[in-house]
């Protein structure tokens, strides 16, 4: 195989970023738009040691799960990678890939992994929306990036943002384009607006705009954030986030409020929870409580258990658990995101969490050794998974069920089957379809040992 080629090939599976995958003279070849079942024409654009990318030229034979693609940015734009696929067929896909993983990684061929569960109405349901800004025509413009690239996707509206994110991120570049602010330029690190967020709270309307701005400097900042707020009078937040440094990192910690309050605030299934500039919230409310519910349900409460939140970020779980439980500590290592945990509690008058911050993979341990019981173990890690310190102190320790929320198939795999050869037992697997039309999915587990 050689770049260049054109080769007829048979789609028999996808990848974790939501390609298409072929297997040729023991090469995979990574198809991006094809699906699992299709014949297709591929031209090989680049061959690597143990596999290759290429493009479809002809679709020879269709899968029956192929869709017309409803936004004409699909293919340019980088966020969604499976609008061309019937949502049902997502669903299944995302159950498959989980099974895959737990089989091939994990070596848990015997588990059965559920249907995922997914959205009646799986469209603009985003409350986050964070875009980089770039030129086009000597216009300021945001979008995403177009796929595998920093050059910025002009985009005006997205089927999978909720409408009041698309109308303020407008607001936003249409207001820039009035100031005459300059556009920050990866290359020569000049320029002042970097990127754009936009936040809101589900249960109240609200929205926050973060500016994040190459300097400090922003000549009539306030005044830019007053017209924006006159402009859209959901808006109830705007803050500058200072990142000066020349690194893909979005956020730094320099910060502070041009205009309206520090934060928002959400309503989630009866809590209300605060969200500022810097903190992780989950982005699609309707998937988070259905997420939430059945790591509950899983948990078993029945109001005597001791509960332990692990990466517990702002505190969400850690008080869904504790409606239940009869006390949850929860671990964090973000001192910021612990500040905004606390303040959750107090803002729903619940007694029964202590926060704690620290890295799990030194905190656990030390809890393990002083002798706290608990009963069950919520493990909700980065992608990257649990650090093996965690996994070692749960195999020593006496806590008979542990609830793993993932978001990574691969790693959730491998830190089952460290976790399983130290006694536990894996009872269900729950796939959530928490963002409808791309490759992502998460997975709710349960184990438990005598």
């Amino acid at each position: 195989m050689s770049r260049g080629d054109e080769i007829v090939v048979t789609i028999d599976n996808h990848s974790s970023e939501g390609d298409g995958v072929a297997h040729v003279d023991g090469f995979a070849l990574f198809v991006h738009g094809a699906i699992a079942g299709e014949e297709v024409r591929v031209r090989v654009d680049e061959v690597k040691p143990t596999y290759a990318r290429g493009t479809i030229k002809d679709i020879l034979a269709p899968s029956a799960a192929r869709v017309v693609a409803p936004c004409q940015l699909f293919g340019r734009c980088g966020g969604c990678q499976l609008l061309h696929v019937d949502y049902r067929a997502q669903l299944q896909m995302k159950r498959q890939r989980v099974a895959d993983a737990l089989q091939r990684i994990g070596g848990l061929a015997e588990v059965e992994v559920r249907p995922t569960i997914g959205m009646a109405e799986p469209w603009y349901y985003r409350n986050k929306v964070q875009y980089p800004v770039g030129t086009e025509g000597g216009l300021i413009v945001a979008g995403c990036y177009r796929r595998g690239t920093h050059q910025v996707v002009r985009t005006e509206g997205c089927l999978i943002q909720h409408p009041l994110n698309t109308r303020v991120m407008n607001a936003v570049i249409e207001t820039a384009r009035r100031y005459g602010l300059t556009v920050y330029d990866e290359d020569t690190g000049k320029g002042l607006l970097r990127y754009v967020l936009v936040k809101r709270a589900h249960g109240t309307g609200a929205a926050m705009v973060v500016l994040v701005t190459a300097e400090r400097k922003f000549p009539k900042g306030r005044q830019f954030a007053a017209d924006l707020a006159r402009k859209v009078p959901k808006i109830a937040s705007v803050v500058q986030n200072v990142n000066p440094a020349r690194t893909n990192r979005v956020l730094a910690q320099l910060q502070w409020v041009l205009w309206g309050a520090p934060y928002i605030v959400d309503e989630l299934d009866g809590l209300r929870f605060r969200i500022s500039a810097t903190s992780f919230y989950q982005v699609n409310p309707e998937q988070t409580v259905a997420l939430y519910r059945q790591a509950v349900a899983a948990a078993g409460l029945t109001g005597n258990e001791l509960v332990l939140d692990a990466y517990c970020g702002v505190g969400t779980m850690a008080l869904f658990m504790a409606r239940a439980a009869r006390k949850v500590y929860g671990i964090e290592a973000v001192e910021e995101a612990v500040k905004d945990a606390r303040s959750n509690a107090q803002l729903n008058s619940i007694g029964n969490v202590e926060f704690v911050v620290g890295r799990v993979e030194q905190v656990l341990p030390q809890l393990v050794a002083e002798g706290l019981a608990f009963d069950v173990v919520v493990l909700d890690p980065p992608r990257a998974g649990c650090q093996p310190q965690v996994l070692e102190a749960l195999a020593a320790s006496c806590v008979g069920r542990v609830v793993y929320v993932s978001c990574n198939p691969a790693t959730l795999a491998r830190d089952l089957s460290i976790l399983a050869a130290s006694g536990y037992r894996v009872l269900n697997v729950q796939p959530v379809d928490m963002f409808p039309h791309t490759s992502h999915v998460e997975t709710v587990v349960l184990m438990s040992k005598p």
